[in-house]
């Protein structure tokens, strides 16, 4: 019993968005016209998993105690490399995904060492190698444009036995084969140190930096699928800049919603996924009840106080504050 209960506080975060997401989405599909459909849920997921990906990919660092404002433009970026890359024969697409994954990876590589070796504020770090990057990709892809490889595409934005959507699956298989493995590794347990207190971390030989190095290189590569699912979804890429800052910022909320703490030291990837498809649910409501979309900041901005205003509950009510990290 006391096993369960500890399970369960530790938990808080996550669970409580997942009981808001099942709340959330029940309404959307009890006033949607058409109820609960393959279609209705396979564009609704389409929609969510991307933003899931990049709140992932937000929520390495911010373990750390570091912001990553770079997420949303590795995005973009990898979107722009795979309108180009990701085309032709199937053999040639799979290398062109292979090649953006680790286009991906190698922009968070470059932050990790900026971060690490610099010794520099993530948050201002990210911020101009965001810049670096959109540039980058205002160059590979100048207007909007570009293809993808069709069977991916299809493959990607579709259902499995007409009923599942394969992009809830692949989302699942990035938890599976990037997060847990992470989370359970030295390294996993060495950036939660981190963001506990990173010199009491570096004193008791934690692998501070190749840990860190780690986070933004995982960080750079969930940015990269998203990207690649984007363009599956678009069939083309776009250098957008609003496109970038909405995905970054909206990627900070999901993970706060998740109950990830911004200070760093406590949370999950999963509880990210769920704030991502709370927020994307929102717009979904927001379309049923034919609201204006003017609306949508009101109701994400009183989840995200919400969310935080929970996790800072949690905090005051605590003896100890070392409670917290247990």
């Amino acid at each position: 019993m006391k096993t369960l209960r500890l399970t369960l506080a530790h938990n808080a975060g996550p669970l409580a968005a997942l009981a808001i997401f099942i709340l959330m989405f029940a309404i959307y599909i009890a006033f949607h016209p058409a109820g609960l459909s393959s279609a209705v849920v396979t564009t609704a997921t389409n929609k969510a998993v991307l933003l899931a990906l990049v709140a992932m990919a937000q929520t390495l660092p911010v373990l750390t105690g570091g912001i990553d404002m770079s997420v949303g433009v590795i995005f973009v970026l990898t979107n722009c490399l795979a309108s180009r890359l990701v085309v032709g024969t199937m053999p040639e697409a799979l290398l062109g995904i292979l090649a953006v994954l680790v286009a991906g990876s190698l922009a968070g590589l470059v932050n990790g060492l900026i971060v690490v070796a610099g010794r520099l504020q993530p948050m201002i770090t990210t911020l101009a190698s965001g810049a670096v990057f959109a540039g980058i990709a205002l160059w590979i892809r100048p207007s909007p444009g570009g293809d993808v490889q069709s069977d991916i595409a299809d493959f990607a934005t579709g259902t499995l036995f007409d009923t599942i959507p394969v992009g809830l699956l692949l989302l699942a298989a990035v938890v599976l084969a990037v997060w847990v493995p992470f989370r359970r590794s030295e390294y996993g347990r060495a950036a939660l140190a981190i963001g506990s207190n990173e010199n009491a971390a570096y004193v008791s030989g934690v692998p501070t930096r190749q840990a860190k190095m780690l986070v933004y290189v995982l960080s750079g590569l969930l940015a990269a699928i998203g990207g690649i699912l984007l363009t599956c979804n678009t069939y083309s890429g776009e250098a957008s800049a609003t496109v970038a800052g909405a995905y970054t910022l909206n990627s900070i909320a999901a993970v706060v919603i998740g109950g990830t703490s911004l200070a760093g030291g406590w949370g999950t990837a999963i509880g990210s996924v769920f704030g991502a498809f709370i927020l994307r649910t929102i717009e979904d409501l927001l379309f049923v009840f034919d609201l204006p979309p003017l609306w949508q900041p009101l109701f994400q901005g009183a989840v995200l106080l919400l969310a935080i205003s929970v996790g800072a509950i949690r905090v005051f009510r605590v003896k100890n504050r070392l409670e917290i990290f247990q």
